[in-house]
Parts: structure tokens; C-alpha cells; sequence
């Protein structure tokens, strides 16, 4: 998991922002969004492998790859409010999903959602 991680690392010291979006698009680069109904998530070697995988597994592998940077990083899960659609991980106007949050000093929580490819400012 961490060589898939550091290959995302493009100088050091890095741009932390950017690499969180790099992270966030390489996830979605990679894997194919595939909505399940089992239980539980799949291992993010499992998500890589595989090259599919629903958006809490895409939140586990940037979490876990995230982690192997040695950034501090969370799982949220909630509702994804899209009236539209035209979210991945959205089939209802409310449907549930899963993102992570990244912790960086001195910013705060960070929401990433490698589903999406987006970064959002700190909270």
C-alpha cells in the first residue's frame, strides 16, 4: 500500500493539498465504481486487485494509502444529498455514501471523496 501511495508523491517536501487531490483522483483513476449490497468492505489490496469497488471501498484505500503517508485519516459515512444524479455513489436523491476526512496540522480536517475526486477546504 505504500508504494502505491508514495508513487503519488512528487517532490519532497510536497504540497500536501495537492497530494491529497492526487490521492483522491489516482483512487478514481483506478478503480471502477461499482455499487454492492454486501455487508462490510473489501481489503485495499482487495479494491486495487479487483479494480472495482463501491464508495466505501474507495474511501478505505485512500484512507488506508493516506495512513502508509503517515497522515492521520477517518471514514465518514452519511447521506449524499444530489437531486441531480450526477454524483457517483448517488441512485436515490439521498443516498447513503462514505468519504474520508484527512487530519493535516495546522488546517484541520480535510473531506476527500476518492468517489468523486474531490477535496474540499478544511472543517
Amino acid at each position: 500500500m505504500r508504494d502505491w501511495a508514495r508513487a503519488f508523491v512528487r517532490a519532497n517536501p510536497t504540497d500536501t493539498l495537492a497530494l491529497l487531490k492526487d490521492i483522491s483522483a489516482g483512487v478514481a483513476g483506478w478503480i471502477s465504481y461499482q455499487s454492492r449490497e454486501d455487508e462490510g468492505t473489501q481489503s485495499p489490496i482487495q479494491t486495487l486487485d479487483r479494480g472495482w469497488g463501491s464508495c466505501r471501498d474507495f474511501a478505505v484505500l485512500f484512507v488506508e494509502a493516506v495512513r502508509s503517508l503517515g497522515f492521520g485519516a477517518r471514514i465518514v459515512s452519511g447521506y449524499l444529498y444530489q437531486p441531480d444524479h450526477n454524483i457517483m455513489g448517488s441512485v436515490d436523491p439521498g443516498a447513503t455514501h462514505a468519504w474520508a476526512e484527512v487530519f493535516v496540522p495546522g488546517a484541520g480536517w480535510i473531506t476527500c471523496d476518492p468517489t468523486n475526486r474531490s477535496v474540499a477546504a478544511p472543517t
